[in-house]
């Protein structure tokens, strides 16, 4: 036991050295390519050319994806997280100066930029079993059944677009583990990358709260989202930052944050402060509680001194952020928000899910076939626009979506995946695996009272999975390879 700790030791650092010098990230064929996006984005917002950006964002997000993911692709990895964070606050830009786009075009890009990985996904098929990627099989079955259905029940379109939202999360999910060999390359860009992004979406949200921008008060209007994200004046609305609405920025960053208390370096601190004030702006109940849950699960396989370093950041945390809460009038909305878990018998949100499951569930059980993707897209008669109608549960939206029969598929790959990465012993010495399997076990919590397996919360379950899964995988060889 002993020599495999020093091993394992070993290994880590090796990893570590390795990391510190990937010439993948300091690229200038690459870097070039990603800031001539950037340009040709600016250029045309303010050359009069934003109506155009509704078609050319998604289409050259595609192309830099396509040539990062065979050209450079750890930095393709970072690229698609990075779209998935900003591409709602750009939709709102351009909606702002524009006007209002009720497809929402523009949110197709995350989806066009992981839809890549569907190479890695059908090149590595055939052996995907033999690796242990037995679980994203599964998945996969699970979804193209629901895709089948939805072809007889549905639209095309609305099938389309729900296929999008299925399999996205699956395919990337997929990319990462079969990448394992790269695993401390992209283990630590991923930590790098949620790092800056705790930073630059706290501090949005934070002005957010506090300025209430025109273009984020614009779309409060005209989506009349009102009793979920707030009124559209200064200290009135919910953030949700760069995020499309408040659920995916408390996704984002509930797993922002978890990540943070096993990274170091100089952004830390002030992400934290920033990330912790804003995540609390959010006023994202299931994220915080999921928070708690990823905290306790990794304080609870770290070793003595490491939760000892733990619960002294936390502290600091603590000290730093409660502060900017006594503020007024920050303070009047967490507490009042706080507030709520002492009566939750009586909040409204608690009341619409428990009647949701009351009127749904034996309806969703019942419902053998399945209703097929796309059958929470509806086209509004009124205005000829495709609507999504949201169900506040991720296992009703399987049990209505992809039936008994697909619905055991997926969600024996979520099971087989959580009693997969509980068994892994690495995680006692890999702080990231720790934490991947922390993030992605308590986000399958959430299912009960969110559709947590669709667009970025998807991304962030699967994705972490698929990490703890390649690292446990990475790890195995490297002790092998010793012997």
């Amino acid at each position: 036991m002993t020599n495999y700790k020093v091993i394992s030791k070993q290994i880590l650092f090796n990893s570590s050295l390795k990391d510190n010098f990937s010439p993948q990230e300091r690229s200038p064929q690459a870097w070039t390519v990603i800031l001539g996006f950037v340009l040709l984005t600016i250029v045309c917002y303010f050359a009069g050319a934003a109506a155009m950006l509704r078609l050319v964002f998604p289409l050259t997000a595609l192309v830099v994806a396509l040539f990062l993911y065979l050209r450079h692709p750890i930095l393709y990895i970072g690229f698609t997280w990075w779209i998935w964070f900003l591409t709602p606050l750009a939709a709102r830009l351009v909606d702002y100066r524009v006007g209002w786009d009720p497809t929402r075009q523009m949110l197709i890009a995350p989806y066009l930029v992981v839809l890549v990985t569907i190479i890695t996904f059908f090149r590595h098929l055939p052996g995907a079993y033999r690796q242990g990627g037995l679980p994203f099989i599964l998945g996969f079955v699970g979804v193209f059944y629901g895709f089948l259905v939805g072809l007889i029940y549905n639209s095309p379109i609305p099938v389309a677009r729900g296929l999008l939202d299925w399999l996205s999360p699956i395919i990337f999910g997929f990319h990462l583990f079969v990448n394992w060999r790269d695993y401390p390359s992209y283990r630590q860009h991923i930590q790098r990358v949620f790092v800056w992004c705790v930073l630059i979406t706290g501090a949005y949200g934070i002005y957010q709260f506090v300025v209430a921008p025109e273009w984020d008060k614009y779309w409060l209007i005209e989506s009349k989202l009102y009793s979920s994200s707030g009124n559209p004046v200064p200290f009135g609305m919910r953030v949700w930052s760069t995020l499309h609405s408040v659920g995916p920025f408390g996704a984002v960053m509930q797993t922002g944050l978890l990540l943070l208390l096993t990274s170091s370096g100089k952004l830390i601190f002030p992400a934290s402060s920033v990330g912790y004030l804003s995540f609390l702006l959010a006023q994202a109940r299931t994220n915080w509680g999921g928070w708690l849950l990823g905290v306790i699960m990794i304080m609870g396989s770290a070793k003595a001194k490491v939760q000892m370093r733990l619960i002294t950041i936390i502290l600091v945390m603590a000290m730093c952020v409660v502060p900017l809460i006594t503020i007024e009038p920050i303070s009047k909305v967490v507490t009042s928000r706080l507030e709520t878990f002492s009566n939750l018998q009586e909040d409204g949100s608690f009341k619409d899910r428990s009647g949701s499951y009351d009127r749904n569930l034996g309806l969703a059980l019942s419902n053998g076939w399945g209703n097929g993707l796309g059958n929470i897209w509806k086209v509004n008669e009124k205005t000829g626009q495709i609507e999504v109608f949201v169900i506040d549960s991720g296992i009703l939206d399987m049990f209505f979506t992809l039936g008994w029969f697909g619905a055991i598929f997926y969600m024996g790959a979520l099971i087989l995946m959580i009693f997969s990465v509980s068994n892994y012993s690495e995680a006692r010495f890999d702080s990231f695996l720790s934490t991947s399997r922390a993030i992605a076990i308590s986000g399958c919590t959430q299912l009960i009272i969110g559709s947590g397996m669709l667009s970025v919360a998807g991304m962030i379950l699967w994705g972490f999975f698929a990490m703890a899964m390649a690292g446990h995988k990475y790890h195995q060889h490297q002790q092998n390879s010793k012997f």
